[in-house]
């Protein structure tokens, strides 16, 4: 890489940061549940992926086992969740969505890209199709990192 691509890189990636942070911030703002973000965090991960057990639930949010279990607690205490034994391992619990929690992440979601299509709707046709090819970009930077083996 030259010196004029190293000092745009080095230009862009804060921005970019702030840029994302920002947005994420705005979007959390939306989501009218009420929720802690960690919980409202661990509640869509329980959507899309429970029935979920502890220790992957831990993992998949990076924090460490007890928390996990006291963010499960205030879900399944709000009727968000509900723990059942899992039949793999009758000493292991798997996490899954209420009715309840699937309405509330659902109507969160609703709300929030509510609100991102209002903004998306003040921006001409060049910025929204500028943005559809850096959401494709947006995608990479936000996956597996190739070089990470865990």
């Amino acid at each position: 890489m030259n010196a004029v691509d190293e000092r745009s890189i080095g230009a862009l990636a804060p921005r970019l940061r702030f840029a994302v942070t920002r947005l994420v911030r705005r979007l959390r703002q939306q989501s009218g549940t009420g929720l802690p973000l960690s919980l409202q965090a661990a509640l869509a991960t329980i959507d899309v992926r429970g029935p979920i057990n502890l220790s992957e639930l831990a993992a998949i949010e990076q924090v460490a086992p007890p928390t996990v279990t006291k963010i499960v607690d205030r879900l399944e205490a709000e009727s968000l969740v509900e723990r059942t034994a899992d039949p793999l391992d009758g000493r292991a619990t798997l996490v899954s969505c209420t009715p309840r929690g699937r309405q509330t992440i659902a109507a969160s979601r609703s709300r929030r890209e509510a609100w991102l299509a209002v903004r998306l709707d003040r921006l001409t046709s060049e910025q929204v199709a500028t943005l559809a090819a850096a959401t494709e970009v947006l995608e990479i930077l936000a996956g597996p990192d190739p070089e990470d083996p865990a």
